[in-house]
């Protein structure tokens, strides 16, 4: 693949990553406001609302999913990091390249059968709101699909088959 292209998927995938951290801020935003707001009702002003609850658990779910995303394109995720620096240099792009391609399998398949799960949730619905169980259960296709987006430009970026002189080039194209 040419430096110009993975410097394009990878500005790409920092747009996009740029735009998941702002939802993630948001729905965190969200969720500590309405975490507030049923502490408060419940010691303090009994207004007598029984949404926040199960409001701020679908809210943390899907701050949590979109969070694994980011942490797949900045790579800081949990991993085998003891592993891959006991390991000479050569060798730990050959390990991180298995590691990622473990890992898009994983979210490919999650992806898959998620979808699946999620249009099963259409005939569920939700305890206090009544709404169907389909957009809380939609999260894991959406972070799943975008986990496999950042993984891919990740394993991309990260395993140049190219020169380390057009590397650096794309590097400066990027920064």
């Amino acid at each position: 693949m040419s430096s110009d292209f993975i410097a394009r998927l990878d500005a790409f995938a920092r747009r996009l990553n740029w735009v998941n951290e702002r939802i993630c801020a948001l729905l965190m935003a969200v969720l500590v406001l309405t975490v507030w707001l049923g502490v408060a009702d419940r010691y303090a002003y009994t207004l007598g609302t029984t949404w926040t609850e199960e409001f701020a658990r679908y809210t943390m779910i899907w701050c949590a999913l979109l969070a694994v995303p980011v942490g797949a394109y900045r790579r800081e995720h949990i991993g085998l990091e003891f592993v891959l620096n006991a390991m000479p240099k050569p060798y730990r792009r050959f390990l991180q390249l298995a590691l990622d391609l473990v890992g898009l399998a994983f979210f490919l398949f999650l992806t898959y059968y998620s979808i699946g799960m999620t249009a099963g949730g259409k005939t569920q619905h939700a305890n206090i709101f009544g709404m169907t169980m389909l957009v809380p259960f939609a999260s894991v296709p959406v972070s799943s699909a975008l986990t496999v987006i950042q993984l891919f430009v990740s394993m991309v970026r990260d395993f140049p088959l190219k020169a380390p002189e057009a590397m650096k080039r794309a590097e400066e194209v990027i920064a």
